[in-house]
């Protein structure tokens, strides 16, 4: 009996997912929970487990398909299953090899001669001859069916359409979008079309952050086994500019604003898949070090397309890193339904005045983007500014002044 392989639920509102590629092929045999298969949802990219250990037998839905959640798309067979079927069909197979030699080693009757039995051996080997070929043609013949080409596993990479050529040689690639990367796009654009979005920017020295982090890394890393990071440094201090200006922690519903007095804040994590935005529930009562040993396992398991849906809902506010990549300044994109979010750009030594003097110091452009229907440019301004303060006085975080 067949075990079938369906759409797990992934997520109070999904009702359908994308298959994006198939990591195993027909015939292939995986261990029980091992990722056969990656599925695209509205708001994750998931492995498909096996559900027990043994053989994919038939796949039935390909990649870049779109199907409903609980649609069977492949089907296997039990590790005990597939022994207990090869088992079964050897003893037929050798009862016909038996009777076959019997059929062909008749010796001729006594009465032939040795001039008419010899005819009579070449015939047979001529015969054998032709019975040793004809498998032989008839497997060259039969392996294309075996090789089917929805057998072979599709990678998320491989064109879904023809190459087109032109005349001049130049090719276009056509592959469709993931559900995943559909989904965000939608999301962007409709940010775009129902917020009134404005950036304020300010700068921000870093050079108290990098100095505490160069003292202390070594005996934070020995007592927590984690890395301090930066973002630890920016959650903290974003977290004590929303306590201050609560409407970049709120949400337009209707004609309400609904302020909240919990701070989710989601970090924007970049993956080959597409943008993702875990969600830190509950920052302000973390520590800098489950900041980022949280930080770090949102990054490893969206690498590995194992972030849970529920772990991507909600967030009260959201910090994007682009400085990662070497972006020196930004404007960043709101995530909908929230009024905030803060773009970290990368650090970069410049010369500042300071007290009468030029100095070469650390520097950082931060960018603020704001739902200005409910947030005046006076609070994102502050805000920025506090989050500016916190920073290039770490202390600030512990006295809260």
């Amino acid at each position: 009996m067949p075990i079938e392989i369906k759409i797990p639920a992934v997520g109070e509102s999904i009702t359908e997912v994308q298959i994006n590629e198939w990591l195993k092929a027909e015939g292939d045999v995986v261990k029980q929970d091992e990722a056969i298969a990656v599925i695209d949802s509205e708001k994750a990219t998931l492995d498909l487990p096996a559900p027990n250990a043994g053989k994919l037998t038939k796949i039935l839905h390909q990649a870049g398909e779109t199907v409903a959640v609980g649609t069977v798309v492949a089907h296997m067979e039990a590790e005990g299953d597939a022994g207990k079927s090869k088992s079964e069909a050897a003893p037929k197979s050798e009862a016909k090899a038996a009777d076959k030699p019997k059929a062909k080693t008749e010796k001729p009757e006594p009465t032939q001669s040795k001039a008419e039995v010899k005819p009579a051996k070449e015939a047979a080997s001529e015969e054998s001859k032709e019975e040793q070929t004809e498998p032989a043609e008839v497997e060259k013949e039969s392996a294309p069916k075996e090789t089917k080409p929805e057998s072979k596993p599709v990678s998320k990479t491989e064109p879904k359409a023809p190459v087109i050529k032109s005349s001049s040689e130049r090719e276009e690639e056509i592959v469709p979008m993931t559900m995943l990367r559909r989904t965000v796009a939608r999301h962007l654009v409709e940010a775009k079309q129902t917020m009134a979005m404005l950036t304020t920017f300010n700068e921000v020295d870093m050079s108290a952050v990098q100095t505490l982090r160069k003292e202390d890394q070594e005996a934070f890393e020995k007592r927590y086994q984690v890395k301090l990071g930066l973002m630890s440094f920016f959650v903290k201090a974003v977290i004590d500019a929303l306590k201050q200006f609560p409407q970049l922690n709120a949400e337009v519903r209707g004609n309400d604003i609904v302020y909240r007095n919990y701070f989710d804040i989601g970090v924007a994590i970049a993956t080959d898949r597409g943008l993702v935005v875990p969600v830190l529930r509950d920052a302000e009562r973390l520590s800098f070090a489950e900041v980022e040993k949280a930080i770090g396992d949102f990054a490893r398991r969206a690498k590995e397309g194992k972030l849970k849906p529920d772990e991507l809902e909600g967030g009260t506010f959201t910090i994007t890193n682009g400085g990662a990549f070497g972006s020196l300044l930004s404007t960043p994109i709101i995530n909908p339904p929230q009024t905030g979010i803060l773009g970290m750009h990368t650090i970069q030594e410049r010369p500042v005045a300071i007290q009468g003097q030029v100095v070469i110091r650390p520097m950082m452009y931060v960018a603020l983007t704001y739902d200005h229907r409910i947030v005046d440019g006076r609070e994102a301004v502050l805000f920025l500014r506090r989050v500016k303060e916190v920073i290039e006085t770490p202390s600030r975080m512990l006295i809260e002044i």
